[in-house]
C-alpha cells in the first residue's frame, strides 16, 4: 500500500482548523473515494482533481484510492482541499515526494486544466495554519497578496499544477500563461445592501444645515455610540450615515487583520489591495433577512452577516420600520457584547461584530418631504415608528428628529461648515484621551466601558450630576439610559479636552439620549 500525507485548513466562521489529507493507493475497484465529512462541493473534487491531473501531464493511478480528511468530526465545505488532495495522490503514486508533501500546507482550487484558482477565506485559513505551528503553504497565485499579510509565514504562490508538481520535485517551474484569476467573490446567502469603498469623496463640508446632527455624528466618531436619525425625506440622513466612517481614525493593525479576516470568508475583499484600513460602511436593503443581518446558513456553510461586514466600522439601517419584525432585533445580542456566535447541529461559528450603528427613518410611513403634505394620524405614526423595539431604541446613545435644511443654510453655510479633515482631527485627539484614561483596560471607547466598571472607576462629582438626578427622579431615565449618558458625557469632555465632565456636558448627553430636535 502507497501513503502520502499533506495538510490543508478547514474554516468553522473566521476560525480555521488544519486538517490533515491522506491518500492510500490499495487493491481493488479504481477511483477515488473521500471521507471524513466532505460537503457536496468537496465531494465532487474526485473529478475536478482527476480531470486537472491528467491535463497537467501526470499519470493518474489506475487504482482504488481513498483520501481521508481528518479530524473526521470536523465539518469541511467548499473546493479549496482540491490541491492537498492532487498533491497527497500524486505523493502515494510516487510522483512528488511524500515528504515533502507532509511538510506543506495547501489550499487552492483546481481546475480542469490544471490550473489554481482563487478561493475566499485564505488570510483566515493561514492565520489558522500559522497558529498551529506551520510556516510553509501554498496559496493560489492570485491570493498571493492576501496571504502574505501573515508574518513570519513562508508563503508559495502557484498559478498551476505544474508549477506546483515543479515545486515538489525541486525542479525548475514551467513559464505559466499570464490567465491569474480574481479573487474568489461569494457573498454571504440573502446578504442585500451596499458598502462603501471610495469614501475620500465624502466629505462632511457636503451638509448644509443640520448642525446639531454634525454635532452628533462628531460625537458618535469619538465614542463609538450609536446613533438614530429620524427625519423627513432630504433632510439629510443617508448622507450623514455615509460620512461617519470618513470621521472614524484608520484601522490598526490587529483590527485591519479581523476586518479583512472577515471580509476574505465572505469573498467580499476590495480589489487593488488585500488589507483593508478603513473603517468599513455596510448598509444592508430593508429586505434582508436574519441571517443576512446576524450571519447564518447551513451546518456545513455559516457566513458572516451584515453585521459582521461592518466590524469595526459602521452599520447603517436606512428606512429602519420598513425591515421585517424581529430582523433588527437580532442585533441586540452583538450591541451588547461585539461579536455574533451561531450554534447549528454540526458546528458553531463566532463572527466578531462591535460596530457603530446608525437607524435612519421616516417619520411617517408616507414619507411626505412637508408636514402639511402629510395626511398621517398621530396613531399611524406612532404605529410606523413602533416597528423599532424599545429595547433595541434603548441601546442607541444619541438620538435625534431632523427638519429640513432651511434656504439660508442652503445658500450660506458653506462658509461655516467645517470639512471631514478638521472634524476628523478633533475626534482623533478626543479617541487618544480616552484611550490614555483606558490604558491598561480592555476597551478602547468610552462606549465599550461596562456600566459597574464606569460608576466605580469613573463615577463623576455630584455638582455634575444633578442633570441625571432630576431626571431619575421624576423617572425620565433608566438605570440603563444612566450609564449610556455618562458615556456620552465622556465623550463630550474628552472633544472639548476636559479632564472630567461638567454638569452641561451631562446635561448635552441627556438630550441626546431622550431625543434632541436638530
Amino acid at each position: 500500500m502507497a501513503l502520502a500525507k499533506t495538510r490543508s485548513v478547514a474554516l468553522v466562521g473566521v476560525d480555521g482548523y488544519v486538517v490533515d489529507v491522506e491518500a492510500a493507493i490499495t487493491s481493488g475497484v479504481p477511483g477515488l473515494h473521500l471521507v471524513g465529512l466532505p460537503d457536496a462541493a468537496l465531494s465532487e473534487a474526485r473529478d475536478r482533481v482527476r480531470a486537472a491531473i491528467l491535463n497537467s501531464g501526470e499519470q493518474w493511478p489506475p487504482r482504488h484510492i481513498t483520501v481521508s480528511l481528518s479530524p473526521a468530526s470536523l465539518p469541511k465545505r467548499g473546493s479549496s482541499f482540491d490541491l492537498a488532495i492532487a498533491a497527497s495522490v500524486l505523493g502515494a503514486a510516487d510522483a512528488a515526494s511524500p515528504s515533502v508533501c507532509a511538510g506543506l500546507v495547501m489550499i487552492g482550487e483546481l481546475g480542469l486544466d490544471g490550473r489554481v484558482r482563487a478561493v475566499p477565506g485564505v488570510l483566515p485559513a493561514i492565520l489558522g495554519a500559522a497558529d498551529a505551528g506551520f510556516t510553509r503553504i501554498v496559496v493560489p497565485k492570485a491570493n498571493e497578496a492576501e496571504a502574505t499579510l501573515v508574518p513570519g509565514v513562508t508563503v508559495i504562490p502557484v498559478g498551476t499544477l505544474r508549477t506546483l508538481m515543479a515545486y515538489l520535485r525541486d525542479e525548475s517551474p514551467p513559464v505559466e500563461e499570464d490567465h491569474e484569476d480574481p479573487p474568489a467573490a461569494t457573498p454571504a446567502d440573502g446578504l442585500a445592501g451596499r458598502s462603501r469603498s471610495r469614501r475620500g469623496a465624502l466629505d462632511l463640508s457636503d451638509i448644509r444645515g443640520q448642525g446639531d446632527a454634525r454635532r452628533a455624528l462628531e460625537i458618535s466618531a469619538a465614542g463609538g455610540h450609536h446613533l438614530w436619525l429620524s427625519g423627513p425625506p432630504g433632510c439629510g440622513k443617508t448622507m450623514l450615515a455615509e460620512r461617519l466612517p470618513t470621521l472614524l481614525p484608520p484601522l490598526e493593525r490587529e483590527a485591519a487583520l479581523e476586518v479583512t479576516t472577515i471580509h476574505s470568508v465572505a469573498g467580499t475583499l476590495p480589489t487593488g489591495g488585500p488589507l483593508i484600513t478603513r473603517p468599513p460602511f455596510y448598509a444592508p436593503h430593508h429586505t434582508a433577512t436574519r441571517a443576512a443581518m446576524v450571519g447564518g446558513g447551513s451546518n456545513r456553510q455559516l457566513r458572516p452577516g451584515a453585521a459582521s461586514l461592518a466590524h469595526h466600522g459602521v452599520l447603517f439601517i436606512d428606512e429602519a420600520p420598513e425591515f421585517a419584525l424581529g430582523v433588527l432585533d437580532a442585533l441586540r445580542q452583538p450591541l451588547e457584547e461585539g461579536e455574533v456566535t451561531i450554534s447549528r447541529s454540526g458546528a458553531t461559528a463566532r463572527f466578531p461584530a462591535r460596530f457603530t450603528l446608525v437607524l435612519a427613518a421616516n417619520p411617517c410611513p408616507c414619507a411626505a418631504a412637508k408636514a402639511v403634505e402629510c395626511g398621517c394620524t398621530p396613531a399611524v405614526r406612532s404605529r410606523y415608528l413602533s416597528r423599532i423595539s424599545g429595547p433595541l431604541l434603548d441601546r442607541v446613545d444619541l438620538k435625534l428628529e431632523l427638519q429640513a435644511a432651511t434656504q439660508a443654510e442652503l445658500r450660506y453655510d458653506l462658509e461655516v461648515v467645517e470639512s471631514t479633515e478638521t472634524v476628523a482631527e478633533r475626534v482623533l485627539l478626543a479617541r487618544e484621551r480616552a484611550a490614555k484614561r483606558l490604558a491598561g483596560a480592555p476597551w478602547r471607547t468610552n462606549s465599550e466601558i461596562p456600566g459597574p466598571e464606569l460608576r466605580r472607576t469613573f463615577g463623576l462629582p455630584s455638582e455634575a450630576m444633578w442633570p441625571v438626578d432630576r431626571a431619575l427622579e421624576d423617572g425620565t431615565l433608566s438605570a440603563r439610559g444612566l450609564d449610556r449618558v455618562l458615556r456620552v458625557s465622556w465623550t463630550i469632555a474628552d472633544l472639548g479636552g476636559r479632564d472630567i465632565p461638567a454638569d452641561y456636558d451631562v446635561s448635552e448627553a441627556l438630550e441626546l439620549w431622550r431625543g434632541k430636535r436638530s
